[in-house]
């Protein structure tokens, strides 16, 4: 490990604790060890900060972009470890990647602001070729199979960047797009001139995302119907569910249910 230090925690009942990172901490009666990123890859890998919670003998990574104020609070993330860990016996390595400048670093093209001031980036392909590097390392170091299935996954933002990502890399066997911002200027253009390579794609919006003021925005519900018939045509597995509320309530939970389908998917056969 790159050093470690010491993290307050709270466990499901809600009892605060404090752990060193490097040790390990019980959710859902199951052991994690939680490590900080960088760990102590080659001074060749590309160094990604982070988190990461794992068992011993993972049978499948998880791969999470997160805006780096929830690396440091780390409950919400915990919480939806713990969901999925309640759903899925396999044992898992899950790695939340910090992201910095969230309009930057996941957005696959520039384009203008659509609320507030920020403009959106280009820094996807970036972003997506450190995962990409990382992820061997990763493998090695948490002592994953060789052909362990990588699940990426990520909410809003994080949700589309994982989206096109299927669509830019054979690196992922399945995607978790939790309320994705397919709104994204000329996004369904682009879905629609490309193949997605991951074999399970699912889909998630709160039934109220469309509803706010923002005229971009309520779109959305009608994006990603189109999006989910495209996935269909592509003859991806998918999915397309639908979660109480506006796109601000429960991030963590959607996104549990987000990779839950995709272990499922992945390890039913």
């Amino acid at each position: 490990m790159a050093g470690t230090s010491k993290e307050s925690y709270l466990d499901e009942n809600g009892n605060g604790d404090e752990i060193d990172m490097g040790q390990s901490i019980k959710r859902n009666s199951r052991k994690w060890q939680c490590d900080e990123l960088p760990v102590d890859f080659p001074l060749s890998e590309e160094a990604m900060r982070g988190l990461v919670l794992h068992e011993p003998r993972p049978h499948a990574l998880l791969v999470q972009p997160v805006e780096q104020e929830e690396i440091v609070a780390r409950k919400g993330l915990f919480d939806e470890v713990s969901a999925i860990a309640a759903a899925i016996s396999v044992p898992l390595a899950v790695a939340f990647i910090a992201v910095k400048d969230w309009n930057q670093e996941l957005s696959p093209w520039q384009a203008p602001a659509v609320f507030g001031k920020q403009d959106f980036g280009a820094g996807a392909g970036e972003t997506l070729k450190s995962i990409e590097k990382i992820l061997p390392a990763l493998k090695r170091h948490y002592n994953l199979p060789e052909n362990a299935p990588v699940v990426l996954g990520g909410y809003s933002l994080a949700a589309l960047f994982s989206l096109w990502s299927a669509y830019e890399s054979h690196s992922f066997a399945a995607i978790a797009a939790a309320s994705p911002s397919v709104w994204f200027p000329s996004w369904l253009d682009y879905a629609k001139a490309h193949d997605p390579h991951a074999g399970a794609i699912y889909l998630s919006l709160g039934d109220r995302e469309d509803k706010g003021r923002n005229p971009v925005m309520r779109t959305v519900s009608t994006c990603i119907k189109e999006q989910h018939a495209l996935l269909q045509e592509a003859g991806i597995k998918t999915t397309l569910a639908w979660n109480p509320g506006n796109h601000f309530q429960q991030p963590e939970q959607r996104c549990a249910k987000g990779f839950i389908w995709c272990l499922e998917q992945l390890f039913s056969e």
